[in-house]
């Protein structure tokens, strides 16, 4: 799937600790390293201990991930090898031989959104949005496989063509390792038990749909699930009552604006991130160039969808000089011009047409089309673009979805475009593989924007992160981005995007007032997404105070001291990461209650939930206030509490990941309300130890405790130390090796012989635990960061001391949308 592993480097280890690497051109040959004329570098563990570390742990990362397999002598494993090695892909419908199909890593993301969705929200009409090419088809077999049921649930497979059909079926059949799962019907063939049907649409708008019960397929899944706006699919899609509704596609909108979203609820469940596909070596690499092209569009008609299309159209085509820049910018940046096929997106059919005639005068071949095309010309024309005979298309929002021509290796952005879902649709047309193309040329032109646009949504959609990550990102250059892939914005843009981020998103609270007095009463949701809110804006309960939004009864005025300082805690955004959805319920239920519980009643997993809330809102836990009194100025504060409910329904509603109990394997496990896979803060954690109460000050910094009373080791990992936070003495070297397997470096001074070596190295023997919370960075955007719980760990092995680096074993996997953060940053 991807290029083959070609390293040409070799690691020799000593006993006697020094270890040698040699990375270079050689083969580990006679030839090669006696006769042949190689460049090589031979490195020592003495002269370059730092690199051959790293050498050794970025092995270790590729021995244990899944695409690398180890290969056994046998029938089975010898036809497998040499399938891969030929690069031959069987057109038989059943394979010869069953093997385990296992997920890539970003498959088993999109299987885990899948499962949070069902079990969190109880959400079954779910819709996968993944790349061409990524294995769809998989995720969707792997997803059948795990539900229950005898025999498997009936299942109707729909799709549009007979050859995505027999693939379909033999993925399933190879998943499930049945070969007579399954019948088709398509083409005239007809299935006689009906209870495993892979049907084309075409076939089944020859079948009336009341000859079958709504409930007679458990299980529905529809390929390329955009097509089910017509009327085809619809008169199915409304008569079938599945348990489960699975829709798979490439792009969720319609370019005519039929609505998709509505068959699940408005959601997409699981989605395939560009950054992922890129990573994963699934698209092309991009190499993107931010223009100025000199136009003033601050003063453009802005309308409730964005630009006043008519004046827009009017400003590119009043003159030659965008034109000039465009042609110039093109030559300049696409190597070979003549062998170019380039998509140019326009702001109207009078543009694209426009920039045609200006092309073709200017010797390039060029055409336009739009959505009056002919479907005859479409289809010439496209055929004209993939074989040469066209250098460039232009089009009107015609080639947002459906296009498939991998050949495409440039694209021009030649209208300003705020939609992110519109932005990446665009991009992606080019992104697909193509043996002729090595990356995409991206041309964007931005001129002055009207301080409505939002830059941020595009670039956000394309690199995740926060507004305020994504400021931080452009001033960097863009340091950050997936091999091969490049995103350059000359001066002059970089100035207007930086300047239409401070000013397009009201983050400051004179202007979040302006904003909430024009939206007029709403919820938090709907001004602003509380990551951006929760930077400075302040308490959302004070501000509506301020604005006069204060319910009936509640207290109004200025806010008490009480108010204030827990108006600060909610705001400073510690509260954000919150994601075990049973326990933020039970806290929506608590605050709920007229009045205050009694502290003198909790049970202690109850008392060490509440300090584990408070100590967020009182200070982070280092200025403590007793239980009892805590919660009775809390409840004093009704609007503050009523602002906590409302963050925790949303917190709840948003939540991705599924969290697991803590297996303590003990009759009576201690009272720690903790969740595996749960995010939080070093203050939460030593609370829920019970650490953290009136009579035990803030334990600090420390980045390991052992709590008796639970025979356990805690460990803080931060993978990412900056100079600036941490000495060279407790500068650790930390990764996941793989999703089961975790490489610590212990504080520097400890010794393999000291208690605390000895209690790290054999905790099983005694009766011990360990428990890791990990986290990539101490602080992002100002916020500082939580850990995830990775849970229990059992010792693997070791070396060296002072520090002593640890190999440990997880007793449960680390989620898959995990691991890219948590793995070796190279």
């Amino acid at each position: 799937r991807r290029t083959r592993l070609h390293a040409k480097a070799w690691l020799f280890h000593r006993t006697s600790g020094s270890s040698t690497a040699y990375i270079g051109s050689s083969n580990l040959s006679t030839a090669a390293l006696h006769d042949g004329l190689e460049w090589n570098v031979r490195l020592s563990a003495q002269d370059n201990e730092g690199i051959l570390a790293k050498f050794q742990a970025t092995f270790e990362s590729y021995w244990e991930e899944g695409e690398f397999e180890p290969y056994r002598a046998s029938e089975i494993e010898q036809r497998r090898f040499d399938r891969a090695s030929a690069n031959e892909t069987s057109s038989d419908a059943t394979p010869l031989s069953f093997f385990d199909i296992r997920p890539y890593a970003y498959q088993q993301q999109i299987l885990d959104k899948l499962s949070a969705e069902r079990s969190l929200h109880g959400r079954w009409r779910n819709l996968v949005v993944a790349a061409t090419g990524t294995g769809k088809t998989v995720i969707a077999a792997l997803d059948y496989a795990r539900q229950a049921g005898p025999g498997h649930p009936s299942l109707l497979f729909v799709a549009h063509r007979r050859e995505i059909l027999q693939q379909s079926l033999a993925t399933f059949r190879q998943v499930l390792r049945d070969g007579s799962f399954g019948e088709l019907l398509v083409d005239g063939q007809r299935p006689s038990q009906w209870r495993h049907v892979f049907a084309s649409v075409q076939s089944l708008a020859g079948i009336d749909p009341a000859d079958l019960a709504p409930d007679t397929f458990a299980v529905v899944i529809v390929d390329e699930f955009h097509h089910a706006a017509s009327a085809s699919y619809e008169r199915w899609l409304r008569h079938l009552s599945p348990v489960l509704l699975l829709g798979l596609t490439a792009t969720p909108e319609r370019t005519g604006g039929e609505d998709i979203l509505h068959w699940f609820d408005g959601r997409i469940a699981a989605e395939l991130r560009l950054w992922s596909a890129l990573e994963q070596g699934l698209l092309t690499p991009f190499h993107y160039f931010g223009l100025h092209d000199g136009t003033d569009l601050s003063r453009i008609e802005w309308r409730r969808n964005g630009y006043a299309t008519e004046a827009l159209s009017n400003m590119y085509t009043a003159d030659d000089a965008r034109l000039r820049l465009i042609l110039r910018e093109l030559a300049a940046k696409v190597t070979n011009l003549d062998s170019m096929r380039a998509l140019g997106f326009c702001v109207s059919v009078e543009h694209a047409h426009w920039m045609a005639r200006k092309f073709v005068a200017a010797g390039l071949r060029a055409a336009a089309l739009d959505a009056s095309s002919p479907r005859e010309q479409r289809a010439e024309q496209i055929r004209r673009l993939r074989s040469g005979e066209l250098q460039i298309l232009f089009a009107v929002d015609l080639f947002n979805e459906g296009l498939d021509i991998p050949e495409i290796d440039t694209v021009l952005f030649l209208r300003p475009t705020e939609s992110a879902i519109v932005f990446l649709q665009q991009l992606g047309r080019g992104l697909r593989l193509h043996p002729s193309k090595s990356c995409l040329t991206v041309l964007d032109f931005i001129g002055q924007a009207h301080r409505s646009f939002r830059f941020d949504l595009r670039y956000r959609a394309l690199l995740g992160g926060t507004r305020d990550q994504l400021e931080q990102q452009i001033k960097d250059g863009f340091p950050f981005l997936p091999a091969g892939c490049s995103l350059q914005l000359d001066r002059v843009s970089s100035e207007r995007v930086l300047s239409n981020l401070r000013e397009s998103l009201p983050t400051r609270r004179p202007q979040l007032l302006a904003e909430a007095r024009r939206l007029g009463r709403c919820s938090l949701a709907a001004l602003l997404e509380p990551g951006e809110f929760y930077t400075g804006a302040g308490s959302w309960a004070l501000l509506q105070r301020e604005l006069g939004w204060v319910a009936a009864g509640a207290a109004s005025g200025e806010p008490s001291e009480d108010e204030k300082r827990l108006g600060r805690g909610i705001a400073a955004g510690g509260l954000l990461h919150l994601d075990d959805p049973e326990r933020l319920r039970w806290l929506v239920d608590q605050l709920r209650r007229p009045i205050a519980p009694d502290s003198a009643n909790f049970d202690p997993a109850a008392e060490r939930s509440w300090r584990m809330l408070l100590a967020q809102l009182w200070g982070s836990g280092r200025q403590h206030v007793p239980l009892a009194d805590a919660l009775v100025r809390l409840w004093a504060a009704a609007d503050l509490r009523a602002e906590l409910v409302e963050l925790f329904e949303l917190l709840i509603e948003r939540t991705d990941h599924l969290v697991a109990p803590l297996d303590w394997d003990r009759t009576n496990p201690p009272p720690i309300p903790l969740k595996l896979h749960g995010r939080y803060s070093r203050a939460e954690v030593f609370a829920a130890f019970g650490l953290l109460n009136e009579a035990r000050p803030f334990p600090g910094r420390e980045g390991v405790f052992f709590d008796e009373a639970a025979q356990c080791d805690v460990f803080f990992i931060t993978l990412k130390k900056s100079e600036r936070l941490f000495s060279p003495t407790t500068r650790y070297n930390d990764y996941a090796i793989s999703p089961w397997e975790f490489h610590w470096e212990s504080q520097s001074l400890t010794r393999e012989a000291s208690a605390t070596g000895q209690r790290y190295i054999h905790h099983r023997e005694r009766g011990s635990r360990v428990m890791l919370f990990v986290r990539e960075e101490n602080k992002r955007g100002g916020v500082t960061l939580p850990f995830l719980c990775l849970g229990f760990a059992d010792y693997v092995s070791h070396e060296g001391e002072r520090p002593l680096a640890i190999r440990w074993r997880l007793h449960r996997a680390i989620p898959a949308a995990f691991v890219p953060q948590l793995a070796l940053a190279i």
